[in-house]
């Protein structure tokens, strides 16, 4: 009895250590060699106590992945094509530019294949199967994400898409502790029974995979349902009340190499033995108004800097974003020429931000007899991707709030704009 007991205690103590340890990651963004030992202990435990799980144990660790699954291959799903990117950050950091164009196709099969197999983990389809495959998942996702950490070849494994950022470092922790769980899964995979006849699985996991592909491609070809990014709908762009930048001055003694930073300008710039002494290193800025995703930089064709002309602009105004003309829709532009025509006429401001060269964007304008003046400015392409996951996309601002944003596929026409938004001008 008393064997039993400590059994029992030893099980539930190892899985709730993994999912206290889970909570900790936030508070490890860097390498930690003490909180790596910790979790490589927690799977060496798993293997020594690998007779102590119960089935309510083993059901446990079930679930928590299937919800950990069903989350992750959700919130990269509803944004198919900002997991692309992330894919396509991939193919470059090992050297195979070659597989971009199929970017988008992985980032189907990777979100579905994440979202379908927590699905079958919480309906317990197929769960010899399933333990053996996420198990596979697993080792190939904690294997990367270790490259990750110890050689940082892309900044973001995007794991849980946009909705929460981490570092390389948690990514690796994070997947170390998953592993806990899946070890006890798979280690007791032959207690799992079946709870459906072998057609019923079959149609089920059939039906996941179809349902979530077909979830995908709306959101692909609309604009993701979900926005976690800070250019959402609704979000603004710069702080109402804004705090004065901090700007630190580093300078060097010629003499004995000291290096010593100042709040500018509270540095002895009046002293001459200080003047003749010291060097200047270098600046930093520490501006506590920057909303982390906002970098938009709107250059004009002068190579000036115009983003505060137009993001604070108190009236309605839009930013029609198309990072790469040369992909871009050209009937969407078309629709977009008249929309300028009616925003100029009604006093709107209405501009394209690309990533386009100029040269470039005057040989796509007469490629597509587009004649129209409205002007072009240019902008870093993840930046533009940030704003809005549509190529050409529209973005209605006023007074730094997003109002409202649309994909080129669903574009409204000038009465809709006045009717919904404009009218209380």
């Amino acid at each position: 009895m008393q064997q039993s007991y400590l059994k029992t205690i030893t099980g539930w103590a190892i899985i709730l250590v993994a999912v206290f340890s889970a909570i900790l990651i936030q508070f490890f963004e860097n390498y930690s060699l003490s909180f790596l030992l910790f979790l490589i202990f927690q799977i060496v435990v798993v293997f020594r106590y690998r007779k102590v799980f119960s089935p309510g144990m083993v059901t446990a660790s079930r679930l928590l992945l299937g919800l950990l699954f069903l989350y992750s291959g959700f919130v990269k799903g509803v944004d198919p094509l900002g997991t692309a990117y992330r894919v396509e950050d991939y193919f470059i950091a090992y050297g195979t530019d070659w597989l971009m164009m199929s970017a988008l196709f992985f980032s189907f099969i990777l979100n579905a294949a994440e979202l379908v197999l927590g699905g079958l983990l919480i309906l317990k389809v197929k769960p010899k199967l399933t333990s053996w495959l996420v198990l596979l998942m697993m080792l190939f996702f904690t294997l990367t994400t270790l490259n990750d950490a110890l050689n940082n070849p892309v900044p973001d494994c995007g794991c849980f898409g946009d909705a929460l950022i981490m570092t390389n470092w948690q990514t690796f922790y994070k997947n170390l502790v998953i592993v806990v769980l899946v070890l006890v899964l798979f280690i007791n995979r032959n207690t799992l029974k079946a709870v459906y006849r072998s057609s019923t699985e079959w149609t089920l996991g059939v039906a996941l995979i179809a349902l979530f592909i077909g979830f995908q491609y709306l959101n692909y070809i609309n604009l993701p349902m979900m926005d976690f990014r800070a250019w959402k709908e609704g979000n603004r762009l710069f702080p109402e009340n804004p705090i004065p930048v901090n700007y630190y001055l580093s300078y060097k003694n010629k003499n004995t190499g000291e290096v010593k930073e100042y709040l500018s300008p509270n540095y002895p710039y009046n002293d001459p033995e200080w003047v003749e002494n010291w060097e200047f290193l270098s600046q930093r800025v520490d501006d506590p108004n920057k909303i982390p995703g906002i970098d938009l930089a709107i250059i004009d064709f002068a190579g000036d800097d115009v983003t505060n002309n137009y993001l604070k602009i108190e009236d309605y105004h839009f930013f029609v974003v198309a990072w790469d003309l040369s992909t871009t829709s050209p009937l969407a532009f078309q629709d977009i020429a008249e929309l300028y025509k009616n925003a100029d006429d009604n006093g709107y401001s209405l501009i394209v931000l690309t990533s386009t060269l100029p040269n470039k964007i005057q040989y796509f304008l007469e490629r597509e007899n587009l004649t129209f003046d409205i002007p072009f400015y240019n902008a870093d392409d993840i930046a533009l991707k940030t704003m809005i996951r549509a190529n050409p996309g529209l973005i209605l601002i006023k007074d730094g709030i997003v109002i409202k944003k649309w994909h080129y596929n669903l574009f409204p026409d000038w009465n809709e704009l006045e009717q919904e938004f404009l009218s209380d001008q």
